[in-house]
């Protein structure tokens, strides 16, 4: 690991040396290209040169209790020398995870897809206030939320809903929704006073470049109509909303919330780059078996990820055992804690792994 880290060490400072010199300044796509080269070892760079000074700190105060006879000084060193090493355990730790391989994706924008599952009036209420939940938190990092569909039921429940989140590391923390969320409660309606479970379906996506899936005009038919809103009411009365099919996958997709048609035939589109992309990656998880089982919540989407049980005003994540009793601040948006949980358990599954080879 330490060979590893001393060349990385070498490269970025060749690199510095590099993006110093004027003559690269002009260039200014092999100047980005290096800058971001730059900025992604930075962390790892920086917490390699902390650990060779706690290690220096180590000898140093090691040499002082050799040489030195003087108490306070002995004393001293030894407080040097446990709060070094203690140092060097933390840093190697961080050490590790920062060479883990990490996600092409992971600084994507994600495509959010939450559809109302078993449940009926009670289950889309359930996808609405995921919806909310994921909004509120996404609002909390500052990222851009846009809607792409919707699809309510009249009573403020959605069974499909549809949106783009963009901001940086989107991808890298909210990768861990997708699959099964289940509900149980009592609902409004329920006179017996009997627990219901629902359930919605989360999927989140990796958004999509054109270079990254290319789609042939000759695939693809789309349809222009009327949007409309609850009840069939008219909600623009022009053809602005888009329906794309993709002839190959059977994928449709509708777009109708912007009031031109350009801009949501381009919606419709990213949505549909970034699901056929989604399908690839599923394709190539599913041909390296081992390896998606071991990850933790970017498997399979029919798996039950979650049970929020309002009764108990509990929040239980099953793929990693975590129960937090505070359903109200995480239906809130307060999620920053699983979503903690969830990161570190899959880097200490793939720290087990690095170890294992």
């Amino acid at each position: 690991m330490f060979d590893k880290l001393d060349d990385i060490l070498i490269h970025y400072e060749e690199l510095m040396q590099e993006l110093n010199n004027p003559s690269v300044a002009e260039d200014q796509n092999r100047f980005r290209k290096l800058m971001k080269e730059q900025a992604d070892l930075a962390p790892l760079v920086e917490t390699y040169t902390e650990y060779k000074k706690a290690k220096q700190a180590v000898e140093d105060s090691l040499m002082i209790l050799e040489e030195e006879s003087d108490e306070e000084m002995r004393d001293l060193a030894k407080e040097e020398l446990s709060d070094a090493r203690k140092s060097i355990e933390t840093l190697e730790q961080q050490l590790k995870i920062l060479l883990l391989p990490t996600d092409p994706n992971d600084e994507k924008n994600i495509l959010l897809e939450i559809r109302a599952g078993a449940g009926g009036d009670e289950a889309a209420l359930f996808a609405s206030e995921l919806y909310r939940m994921y909004i509120n938190y996404a609002e909390s990092q500052r990222w851009k939320v846009e809607l792409i569909n919707v699809n309510e039921n009249g009573i403020g429940g959605f069974k499909e809903v549809v949106a783009m989140i963009t901001g940086k590391g989107a991808y890298s923390k909210m990768k861990y929704e997708s699959g099964v969320h289940r509900v149980q409660r009592v609902p409004e309606t329920e006179s017996g006073g009997r627990i219901h479970t629902s359930t919605a379906t989360v999927a989140v996506m990796p958004e999509a470049e054109e270079v990254d899936v290319v789609i042939d005009d000759k695939d693809i038919r789309i349809d222009v109509m009327r949007a409309s809103g609850n009840g069939g009411q008219c909600v623009n009365t022009t053809d602005s909303a888009v329906r794309l099919t993709h002839m190959p996958s059977g994928i449709v997709i509708y777009s109708q919330t912007e009031k031109s048609q350009l801009q949501n035939k381009e919606k419709a589109f990213r949505l549909l780059r970034s699901k056929l992309y989604d399908i690839e990656l599923e394709k190539r998880q599913s041909s390296e078996a081992e390896a998606r089982r071991s990850q933790i919540g970017t498997g399979d989407r029919s798996e039950k990820i979650r049970t929020y049980n309002f009764p108990q005003g509990r929040v239980t994540d099953h793929r990693i055992k975590l129960t937090l009793y505070k359903i109200d601040n995480i239906m809130n948006g307060d999620i920053a804690e699983l979503l903690d949980s969830l990161i570190a358990a899959d880097q200490a599954e793939k720290l087990a792994r690095m170890n294992e080879n």
